[in-house]
Parts: C-alpha cells; structure tokens; sequence
C-alpha cells in the first residue's frame, strides 16, 4: 500500500511538474521573443539614429568650406568609430570623399544609410557599417542577460513547481492512502474501522465522510438482518413447539383429539400462516421500493379509497372514522399507497378503543409538498418506544395484548421512502398517537 500510494503521489507531483514546466517553457518562449524583437528593434533605431547624427555631421563639415575636398571629416570618422562602426562619406555622385580604414572589411556587417543634406539639399550620403563592438555588442549582451534571466525565472519556477506538486501529491495522497487501508481493514473483517477527520481538500474529505457514512449504513443494515432473523426464529418458536407437543400428545395418545385440542392446533397454524404473510408482505415492500410504477394520483382519492375498504371493520369495533380529505396530486404507485394508508388505518384501529375516533386527514402542505395524517385517540406511544415504532417486527407494551406481527409500521416507513417521502410518528401517552406521511407534489 505504501508503494503504491508513493508511486500515486510521484505520479501526481510529476504531472504538477509537466504542466508547470510546459506554462514557464511557453511563457519562456514568448517572453524571450518578444524581448528579443524589442531589442533588435531598439538596436536598429539607434543604429539609424546614429547614422543620421554622422550625416548631420558631415553636412555641418561640409557647409563649412563649401566642399568635401577641403571638408574636416576625421571628427566624423572618429565618432563612427566610438560607436563601434565603420564610416563611409560619400558625394553626390556616389564617389567616395573618406572612408574608415575598417570600412571594406565589415562587408557583411549590417548597414545604414542616411542623406547628407545642407540646406534642404542633398551633398552626399554617409553609410555606416556596424561592427560587432558598440551598438552590436551591448544588443548581444542585452539580449544575453534577458535570456539568463528568463532561463534563471524559468529554473525556480520549476523547482518551486516541484516542491509544490509534492505537497500537494502528498496532502491528496494520504486521505487516498487512508481510505484505501480502511477499505481493506474492512474487507479482512473489521468493520469497526473508519476513515475519520482527513486533513485534505474539501472533495477528499467529503469522500471520506461519505464512505464512513456508507460503512455505518452498511453496519446498520447488517444489524437489522441479524435482529431479523432473530426475531423471525423468535416469533416462530413458540407456535412450532405447541404445534409439536400437541401432535406428539395426539399421537402418544396421552390426549384425546377433541374439537377444542384441534381448534388449538389450528389457531397456531393460522398464527404462522399470518407470520409467512407478514414476510412475505415484507419482502414485496422491499422489492416495491426497487419497482415502483408510479403515475400521477390524487392523495385524498387514494385515502378515501382505503378508508372505504376498513369502515367496516372501523364499524365493528365502535370507532368513529372521520375524514377530511383536500384533493393533492402526487406522482405514487396506487398499489402500494393504497397499502401504507391501510396500514396506518389498520394500526390506529388496533390501539383505538371503543367509542374512539380515528381522523384521516389529506391536502397540500405547502407548494412542495403533500401529507396525510392520521390521528387516533387511542392510549399513545411511551416516549421511550416512539423511536423504534418503524423498526420491523418491534411490539411495545402496550402491543402484548394485540394481534399482529410488528411490521406493519416498517412496510409503510420502507414504502414511504421508496416513494421519496417521509413516514414520522407523534405521540402523547393516554392522548393518542399522530402518522404523518409526507410526500412530493406533482
């Protein structure tokens, strides 16, 4: 694991490294081009400035006697040559009056030419070649010492670049490694291990809260299978061993098959059929909340639908089912809507006693949302209990003396979910319990 997160983080810092290098190497490029063109640029204006001072200075020898033949041009040569060039004058006719004694010899040097006027006219022409000391010289020395500057920027930025792709690397690496160790403590058996607090960028360390966040669901999930299998082994115990030592009875012949022996062995069967139900049931939510085929449907129609189907038995018990029931749309699966508002109809009945009430509510809550509520008057829900009445196959107190199985506040909460709403539960003992089922509007 190390070697490879060193070989990650010197991956990650030689790409920090080419991108740097490739920035300053084309920042380099233009920068010592464009520096280059400005001071040839500038070299050639001083060079034309230079040779129209030696014309200004040849007319001026020149208006001075009239002539070149009895004209003083040392001084004019003598300041080509301080310059660092060859001088040339020359007449009208392009005959040559005087010349610097290097001038033939720099034939390949570059040239100037300039007029040599006096008056507005024109007496001759200075040419003047540039040797490779003066003007040339501080050019190439000008354009040297840019070069070594911008080759010298370019060397520290690469190394800073290198130092800085190397923090980096290893500031990204380590969450990285980290989480990787994690992940294999957890594939070798711990499940206890986690990535905890990461120093790192803002998406590493989301990373690392999502993964311990997965890593807890993960444990939870875990849990709720064992305590479902638990409580499935649980519950089916106690019918299987009256079912056994009954049949044995009957068939040792210590008892006598009589009808109310029988009625007992059939109770506890129809005990278990319910049971498989209650799985069965259980495992279709679960898989409803993978295959949901949802369309547009109006909430207070699907309540009142499943308030219809239980006013009988709402009937029987004594209980009076109000409802106040506001058209919403929804986007639902009507199957399985239909199945958590029984549910919670279902349960109100269960703990609502005679001469009680049962209100069914449904309407839009806001310009988001939808919700449906039911309120009984039944005994309510200790405060202790409240928060595990979702979990599957849990029975409070209050429950021992009631049939059923306990997942029928679990199928209703998982169908919520898959429905993209929100099963919640309040409750005041001796005052009666409120379901609400929140869901999106259309």
């Amino acid at each position: 694991m190390t070697d490879r997160g060193s070989t990650l983080g010197l991956r990650l810092a030689l790409a920090f490294l080419s991108v740097a290098l490739a920035a300053v190497a084309l920042l380099a490029g233009l920068t010592a081009a464009l520096a280059a063109a400005d001071v040839s640029a500038l070299t050639n204006q001083q060079r034309a400035d230079l040779t129209s001072a030696i014309a200004v200075a040849a007319a001026a020898a020149w208006d001075h006697t009239d002539s070149w033949a009895s004209a003083d041009l040392s001084p004019v040569l003598d300041l080509a040559t301080r310059t660092g060039a060859e001088a040339q004058i020359r007449d009208q006719a392009g005959q040559v009056v005087i010349s610097s004694p290097g001038f033939a010899a720099q034939s390949a040097a570059p040239q100037q030419t300039a007029a040599v006027l006096v008056n507005g006219s024109r007496v001759g022409e200075a040419v003047l070649r540039f040797t490779n000391s003066g003007l040339a010289s501080a050019d190439h020395a000008l354009q040297s010492d840019l070069l070594r500057a911008i080759f010298g920027a370019a060397g520290l930025a690469a190394v800073l670049a290198l130092l800085t792709g190397l923090v980096m690397a290893r500031r990204i690496t380590r969450p990285v490694e980290r989480i990787i160790a994690v992940t294999r403590a957890m594939g070798h058996g711990d499940h206890a291990a986690r990535v905890g607090e990461v120093a790192a960028p803002g998406e590493l360390r989301e990373l690392a809260t999502a993964f311990d966040q997965m890593a807890d669901t993960r444990d939870r999930q875990d849990q709720l299978r064992r305590d479902l299998v638990a409580d499935v082994a649980h519950e089916l115990r106690t019918p299987v061993a009256v079912l056994q030592a009954g049949h044995e009875a009957l068939l040792d012949g210590i008892t006598e098959p009589t009808p109310e022996q029988l009625a007992s062995l059939r109770d506890e069967v129809l005990r278990l059929a319910r049971m498989v139900g209650d799985l069965q049931t259980l495992a279709a939510a679960d898989a409803a909340a993978l295959h949901l085929t949802r369309r547009p449907c109006d909430l207070a129609g699907l309540a009142g639908a499943a308030a219809d189907s239980l006013a009988g038995q709402f009937e029987a018990a004594g209980i009076l089912l109000e409802r106040r029931l506001t058209a919403v749309g929804i986007d639902a699966d009507p199957r399985w809507l239909h199945q958590v508002i029984t549910n919670l109809l279902t349960n109100a009945l269960k703990f609502t006693p005679a001469g009680g009430r049962v209100t069914l509510a449904a309407g839009p809550s806001g310009a988001r949302e939808a919700v449906l509520t039911v309120t009984d008057t039944g005994t309510g829900i200790p405060a202790d209990e409240l928060p595990r009445i979702f979990d599957r196959f849990w029975r409070g107190r209050q429950a021992a003396q009631v049939s059923g199985s306990g997942i029928g506040l679990a199928v209703a909460a998982e169908l919520a979910r898959a429905h993209h709403g929100q099963l919640t539960a309040s409750s005041q003992p001796g005052q009666g319990t409120v379901l609400s089922l929140t869901l999106p509007r259309t």
